[in-house]
């Protein structure tokens, strides 16, 4: 099996910022995808899947993808959970031993946060996520023995939450709030907060 593989969730509309997509608003400079891209690409995974939903023929055309494992999500409307089940469909078509999942929301996640919970990856069994001040977030680091159970629980907007809450004993927590800041861009001011701090 090759090794941990990143997947940036990027299908959302955006409906709160606007409807025009997420993974094209720019921040920064960068449309909110190639700034995922590259902290997963610089953070050590490879390939690099980008989960595609609202805007996809758009998104797919920017040259920071080109070398990107693109997965469309037809059903990106129904919420998160379809598009980490295409996810971790497109890490097993892969051979991936581990998936390294992030979202493009999350800006102020890069390369330092995603290096960091990708050394936590020990085996197919290694379940371990980002922390913040001892809460759980974002990057999400599931060995491949996790894909089956992840993909039953991700229904509607929920996502790996129930698979990590049931499986709490064997989960890794990985400190990163003194390398990353973990809020979603969901509104106009949630993007001026953001770039405020940044």
């Amino acid at each position: 099996m090759n090794g941990v593989v990143g997947v940036l969730l990027a299908a959302g509309g955006g409906r709160r910022l606007g409807g025009g997509g997420k993974a094209l608003l720019r921040v920064g400079g960068l449309p909110l995808v190639e700034r995922g891209v590259r902290a997963l690409r610089d953070g050590g995974c490879r390939p690099v899947v980008v989960v595609l939903g609202a805007r996809g023929d758009e998104v797919r055309r920017l040259p920071a993808l080109r070398d990107a494992v693109l997965a469309d999500n037809p059903d990106w409307e129904t919420g998160m959970g379809s598009s980490l089940r295409a996810g971790l469909d497109a890490v097993t078509a892969a051979g991936g031993a581990a998936a390294l999942v992030t979202l493009v929301d999350q800006p102020g996640i890069g390369a330092a946060a995603v290096a960091r919970v990708r050394a936590a990856h020990r085996s197919a069994a290694t379940l371990a996520c980002a922390a913040y001040g001892g809460r759980r977030g974002h990057p999400v680091l599931l060995g491949a023995d996790h894909f089956a159970g992840v993909r039953a629980a991700a229904v509607g907007d929920r996502g790996a939450r129930d698979h990590l809450r049931s499986h709490a004993a064997t989960l890794t927590l990985v400190e990163c709030g003194d390398i990353a800041d973990p809020a979603d861009i969901d509104t106009p001011g949630d993007l001026a907060a953001f770039e405020r701090r940044h």
